[in-house]
């Protein structure tokens, strides 16, 4: 049976092109033949609008229909909620309702496996289920990390992103230990890029030297520019909205890092269950 690859995209500080690097990567996958279902975890469903979805306030289906299904324990269709796209990729929209359904979560047994246990039932349908997180480490976010295979941490070549790298791999850490043992960190995409400062050239390095050695750092770097944004305003993924921009060529080079990680790990697991 196919069994999706579970990509959780996490920082806990926004504005770093998270959710942008949730669409691009999604839409590169769908691109590749791949079947993909992105889920916006992120109350403020900044992914569902990039992709079209501007009032998902007034969706009577969403990622909070049916977690609250999952959080009652009650059936629930695993098609419930799901739009598609016309690029190719399955979403799951979010909207405000999912602020107060992360506060509903505080007294539910097994509060942290909500997710895990809803993509249960949705992730053979799958080749990839990509996971934008919202910009904390709240209940949610903890959710899709318990559910995650990997984790992509999206950092903006500036300072003060960087800076909060310790604090946010400290937490990774914790699930790890406390909830998801086999949550592993797929690596880091640096983003928005401006080659003209010296800042950014010496943000990366800093964050090769004090990470490189145990977390890899993806050869994609994600340039600054307007592309992106427009990509985002008009629904679009950014290949649709000009495919030879210099953003498109980026995400197209992680979209191919990233199916070349999932191969090898397809190929480990078939090694592995061969040895038993």
């Amino acid at each position: 049976m196919k069994q999706a690859e579970v990509i959780a995209i996490c920082n806990q500080k926004g504005g770093v092109g998270k959710t942008t690097t949730a669409v691009n990567l999604g839409a590169g996958l769908a691109m590749s033949g791949k079947k993909v279902l992105l889920i916006d975890a992120d109350p403020q469903a900044d992914l569902s609008a990039c992709l079209g979805w501007k009032n998902t306030d007034a969706l009577d289906e969403t990622i909070v229909s049916v977690l609250s299904k999952v959080r009652n324990d009650e059936p629930f269709d695993p098609k419930e909620g799901i739009l598609h796209h016309n690029e190719g990729m399955d979403v799951l929209p979010s909207n405000i309702e999912l602020s107060q359904f992360e506060l509903s979560l505080v007294n539910v047994m097994s509060r942290e496996n909500v997710l895990k246990n809803y993509l249960r039932q949705v992730r053979s349908g799958y080749d990839y289920v990509i996971i934008d997180c919202m910009p904390s480490l709240g209940m949610l976010t903890i959710n899709a990390l318990t559910a995650a295979d990997k984790v992509i941490i999206p950092v903006q070549a500036q300072y003060l992103p960087a800076k909060g790298m310790t604090q946010l791999l400290y937490n990774v850490a914790k699930v790890q230990r406390q909830l998801n043992p086999d949550l592993k960190i797929g690596g880091i995409v640096m983003t928005l890029i401006d080659q003209r400062t010296s800042l950014a050239k010496e943000t990366i390095e800093a964050i090769r030297k004090n990470y490189g050695a145990g977390i890899r750092i993806y050869s994609a770097q994600i340039p600054v520019g307007v592309k992106a944004a427009e990509a985002s305003g008009r629904g679009e993924s950014i290949y649709s909205y000009d495919a030879d921009s210099k953003p498109a060529e980026a995400y197209a080079e992680l979209t191919r890092e990233v199916l070349k990680d999932g191969e090898k790990a397809r190929t480990d697991r078939l090694r592995s269950s061969g040895d038993r």
